[in-house]
């Protein structure tokens, strides 16, 4: 599985990489004209790469390097360090206009070619094996070349053929360092497997560029390993977290896609914040097998690109069933018909009206107007709306303060989850709840109101004790280290950050403490909540003629970094995404003015809205029933080739001297 170059034909990759890398370092490549069309590296699609190729307008290896000639550009540190005796573990501050991201943690390259181009030992791609010479772990550029060859040889190509990727460091890469971004002392860096969507993109042909910076442990976006990333569209600004540095890597054209994973918002928050369309997709369609867990049932194997066209492309690589993860196996017989790039090919949007008889309903619990910071959000995603429109779609809007989902909660919520409902509203309730429930069943009138009422964006909480020790002790057996052996190791034998501002994040050292503590496992009310969302939105879809659901991904445009959150609901995090729903980001343009919650002194956690002119991208989000990723991607996509202008890169990080 993991033999892609044999010892004997490794010296001659080496020369051919080194010639090739070590010329296209120095300055221009120049690319042939095809038809009088040239090659654009900037915001270049699956579609437009894999025609480039075809064409021999440009080799693997040179697109390759391309890639690589921009993460060198942009990819240092963007916050400033102002313990020196800390360093990267210590307090930081925003730096404006800091012309990098750091997006990338590790490098797919081999030592003696990472000094070549200038990176630090530090994003080696191991730093327990410093040789790092096994000949059957090709670096980028060793791998870039044996598709060139194989390409020359056969004529054949995978469906990802030498589209290079970001890959989030929650996922298990045998010849790369993996450590969920933590800065823990393992006996090897490297697991001894891919992760199983990994092992599929190579066996697609992909070209892993390296390991994306991400929020340690899936929490936030602070490494303790990689650093803080920076937003693309204003370094001082949070790019989201915890899959931060695959929104930025996709968005700031460092990678052409980047693997991310949702557990609550992971991807869905950095597609919005950093201008990307990503997908979470159903719980159930991609293998969580090598992925670094944080939950038993939520862990999302999920993807950010540029366009759904290129999500829809990758999606078809990995869904799929996966003995090694059971929960697949509720995709059988769900996958659809064609191909899920069918979806979003130009040959599906017939006609004027392209989404004609697809009815579309306005989640307005995600569209509160608090005050002046989400008033702008809403209206880019009004205005979305009224593209889609005009595609053909129908719009079920229960207007401003309604909802499409309080009928269908108000009857059925009671019968479903009594347990919270007595627990959080006892005056409602006799001494036999039963007869109250019955008569709440014929008298909805009854439910609830006022604050604390269940609703769709809240339905109460739900208990678990255990989940994340139980999943991470697992992961940490299976792996087989000689140093860390379970999360009383982690604690132990890792450096973690602290930062005295309270603005910039909670260490995740204090989960590992929290987790640690946990004797035994339950999840029983987890499992629950999913039945009774998917009773109560399914009933909802099916009485109102509903197909997919719309809000914003999130009502707030980015922080800055130091600053204290901005009041109002803001985050990503949604109770479908958070149960297994499939969630789309979409963006739909960019803000003109932000409101900022501007502190007095670093650190004060208070401040005063202050206005602010800001071009940041805003995200709209599609949800819709499990394995409904075709009529998500088909609608985005739609939207997409009506808005081109939709989705604009990143400014500070344009096209480099002589990129074709």
């Amino acid at each position: 599985m993991k033999r892609f170059v044999t010892r004997g034909a490794l010296a001659l990759l080496a020369g051919i990489v080194l010639a090739a890398s070590t010329t296209a370092h120095a300055g221009l490549i120049n690319f042939p004209v095809i038809g009088g069309k040239r090659f654009h590296l900037e915001e270049a699609s699956i579609d437009d790469i894999e025609q480039a190729l075809a064409t021999h307008q440009l080799t693997c290896v040179q697109l390759v390097t391309l890639y690589l000639k921009r993460i060198k550009a942009y990819n240092g540190e963007c916050t400033k360090e102002l313990d020196p005796t800390k360093g990267i573990l210590g307090a930081i501050d925003v730096i404006p206009n800091a012309g990098q991201l750091d997006a990338y943690e590790t490098i797919n390259l081999r030592p003696a070619t990472l000094g070549l181009w200038g990176f630090d030992e530090h994003h080696a791609r191991s730093l327990t094996d410093l040789a790092d010479d096994d000949p059957n772990m090709p670096d980028a550029l060793e791998t870039a070349a044996a598709l060139d060859q194989q390409y020359a040889r056969t004529g054949k190509k995978g469906p990802l053929f030498c589209i290079p990727f970001g890959i989030k460091d929650e996922y298990d890469t045998f010849d790369m360092r993996t450590t969920d971004a933590a800065d823990a002392f393992y006996a090897n860096d490297r697991p001894p497997d891919d992760a199983a969507a990994v092992a599929k993109l190579r066996k697609a042909g992909a070209v892993l560029l390296g390991k994306t910076t991400m929020g340690e442990y899936a929490s936030a976006s602070r490494s303790s390993f990689g650093g803080q990333p920076c937003n693309a569209y204003d370094t001082t600004r949070s790019p989201s977290g915890s899959s931060a540095g695959s929104g930025i890597a996709t968005s700031a054209n460092l990678a052409v896609c980047s693997m991310a994973e949702e557990t609550a918002g992971s991807v869905i928050g950095p597609s919005d914040a950093d201008g990307g369309t990503g997908l979470a997709p159903t719980e159930e369609l991609n293998s969580r097998q090598g992925l670094i867990p944080a939950t038993l049932m939520n862990d999302r194997v999920g993807v950010i690109c540029r366009s759904a066209r290129d999500v829809s492309e990758v999606e078809d690589v990995l869904a799929g069933y996966d003995p090694n993860d059971p929960l697949t196996a509720f995709n059988v017989g769900e996958l659809p018909e064609n191909p899920y790039a069918f979806y979003t090919s130009p040959s599906s949007f017939k006609g004027s009206k392209p989404l004609a008889g697809i009815r579309i309903g306005i989640l307005r619990e995600n569209m509160v107007i608090a005050g002046p910071p989400q008033a702008e959000s809403v209206q880019l995603v009004q205005n979305a709306i009224v593209v889609l429109q005009k595609l053909g779609a129908t719009i079920v809007d229960p207007g401003v303060g309604g909802s499409i989902f309080t009928p269908d909660i108000a009857q059925q919520f009671p019968y479903l989850e009594p347990q919270v409902l007595i627990a959080k509203f006892p005056a409602l309730f006799s001494a036999t709840p039963i007869d109250d429930l019955v008569n709440m069943f014929y008298d909805p009138s009854l439910f609830p109101t006022g604050a604390g009422t269940p609703v769709i964006t809240n339905l109460g909480a739900e208990t678990t004790t255990g989940e994340r020790k139980y999943v991470q002790n697992r992961w940490l057996a299976g792996r087989g280290d000689a140093n860390i052996h379970n999360i009383q190791d982690l604690i132990n034998k890792s450096n973690f950050w602290s930062d005295p501002n309270p603005n910039i994040g909670t260490p995740a050292v204090g989960g590992l403490v929290s987790a640690q503590t946990a004797t035994t496992l339950t999840n029983e009310n987890h499992v629950q909540r999913i039945f009774t969302l998917s009773q109560i939105i399914r009933d909802t879809f099916a009485k109102q003629g509903i197909d997919l659901i719309l809000s914003p991904t999130t009502l707030n445009p980015p922080k800055v970094l130091t600053y204290p959150s901005t009041p109002g609901a803001g985050g990503s995090t949604t109770v479908l995404g958070a149960h297994g729903f499939p969630e789309l980001s979409v963006p739909v343009g960019l803000t003109s003015v932000v409101y900022d919650v501007v502190p007095a002194t670093l650190g004060a956690t208070t401040g005063v809205l202050t206005a602010t002119p800001a071009r940041l991208p805003v995200g709209m989000e599609l949800q819709g029933l499990p394995f409904s990723e075709p009529l998500l991607l088909h609608v985005a996509a739609a939207y997409q080739a009506a808005a081109p202008g939709s989705r604009v890169p990143p400014p500070a990080f344009g096209p480099l001297p002589g990129e074709p």
